[in-house]
């Protein structure tokens, strides 16, 4: 049975943060107010908590969370280094809406999925999240919402999406917006933008200048049988559009025909031939 806490009542806020602290150290979910949208969160170093995030949101181990952190020293012990941007963008866009990929420490013991030795991480500009992370220690953390539906904006819309495989939610408010983070991949020698967001990619250059852009998803390669499918459906299409082509052309010529006789007609008639009108003009 699941618990919801509204955060803007003092007392509700205290016993809600108490409850989710709880939860999250049992293993169980929690749905938090963030600086962008709602996050569903586990403890980091609990394997089967971030195992149970994943199928709350119908995803698989290859879509990992990100870790949601409530200082810049949590952050760092989770990382190999923050190498040469990592400090800088910190400083300057820390806490808000921007996730940072670095190479994970080798130390750590815990399981997010299929990370490929890196770490998303990223510290929420709100109190109630802040509060949450500064007594849990770092949280798995991904956007409260079924995988392929709409983020959570409010913590009415994360119940009706999640229900009771969340322990604790904290209703901290209407969301401002729906625009996740910016996520700024630092794992190779110039930082790439891997998901646009809530921070520009202007607002970035003005701390690190040159940053590699998105790459366009490649076109998914279609199954044999897909394909005789598609090609099917381009053929019908062609074969509908010519149809009406000839239709348009034999409705154009028909007309034509129909104007050339009607001409022809009015040309040859004997009221518009005085040599054949039987009457004179002297009658």
């Amino acid at each position: 049975m699941s618990a919801r806490y509204d955060c803007a009542d003092t007392q509700q806020r205290e016993e809600g943060l108490a409850a989710a602290v709880g939860a999250v150290q049992e293993g169980q979910l929690v749905v938090l107010p963030t600086d962008t949208v709602y996050g569903v969160g586990a403890d980091a170093f609990n394997a089967a908590a971030v195992t149970a995030l994943l199928a709350a949101k119908g995803r698989g181990r290859n879509m990992p969370p990100p870790v949601l952190v409530g200082s810049v020293a949590a952050a760092a012990a989770l990382t190999e280094s923050l190498g040469p941007f990592g400090q800088d963008l910190i400083d300057e866009f820390w806490p808000g809406p921007l996730t940072l990929v670095f190479h994970a420490s080798a130390t750590l013991m815990w399981d997010l999925g299929e990370t490929m030795g890196t770490v998303a991480v990223r510290m929420p500009l709100h109190p109630v999240a802040l509060d949450l992370l500064r007594r849990t220690g770092p949280m798995a953390v991904s956007s409260a919402n079924r995988h392929s539906l709409p983020a959570a904006t409010t913590a009415a819309e994360a119940e009706n999406q999640l229900g009771d495989a969340i322990s604790v939610y904290l209703d901290g408010g209407a969301c401002a917006d729906n625009v996740p983070s910016t996520i700024l991949d630092l794992t190779g020698t110039v930082p790439r933008m891997l998901r646009a967001g809530a921070l520009s990619i202007d607002e970035l250059r003005k701390v690190v200048p040159v940053i590699d852009l998105p790459v366009p998803e490649p076109e998914p390669e279609l199954s044999p049988a897909d394909r005789r499918a598609a090609e099917a459906i381009a053929a019908a299409k062609a074969a509908m559009t010519d149809t009406a082509a000839k239709a348009a052309l034999a409705d154009t010529t028909a007309k034509a025909a129909v104007n050339e006789t009607a001409a022809d007609t009015s040309a040859g008639s004997p009221a518009d031939d005085p040599s054949q009108d039987p009457v004179g003009p002297d009658d």
